[in-house]
């Protein structure tokens, strides 16, 4: 069932609820949700990202369409890329910036939505000594 309207997409917008079909719980609907807010509106990602994301606001296509997409999946590992080649690129007190805002990012998160059960989860991370 789509939710209010929203001008940005042409029309109504799902809902959280409409993302249970990829998301675990909830919680991580809602987060999915707002990223896909985000890409929507963030020129930076390419046009590749923006239209998928205002494509699963809108309803058009489900994340499960997303995640079977060779288009998207393409896009988004182009996009990862292009992220990834720019951190290696930092210069330390850059990358020291870039760390001090993730930590202000995570603890702004918890302030709002409590611990992440998820954050001391080592299949999830890398350390960066250990990276390639």
């Amino acid at each position: 069932m789509a939710a209010e309207r929203n001008d940005d997409l042409g029309g109504p917008e799902i809902t959280d609820d409409e993302l249970l079909d990829v998301a675990d719980n909830p919680e991580q609907a809602a987060e999915l949700h707002r990223a896909l807010r985000t890409l929507a509106k963030n020129d930076k990602v390419g046009p590749e990202l923006q239209q998928m994301a205002r494509e699963v606001l809108s309803g058009r296509i489900g994340m499960r369409d997303v995640i079977e997409s060779d288009r998207y999946l393409s896009a988004i590992g182009a996009r990862l890329g292009e992220m990834r080649t720019a951190a290696e690129n930092l210069s330390p007190e850059e990358r020291e910036a870039s760390d001090r805002r993730a930590v202000k990012l995570r603890e702004d998160y918890e302030a709002e939505h409590g611990p992440d059960p998820h954050a001391d989860d080592e299949d999830w991370t890398i350390r960066r000594d250990e990276r390639p």
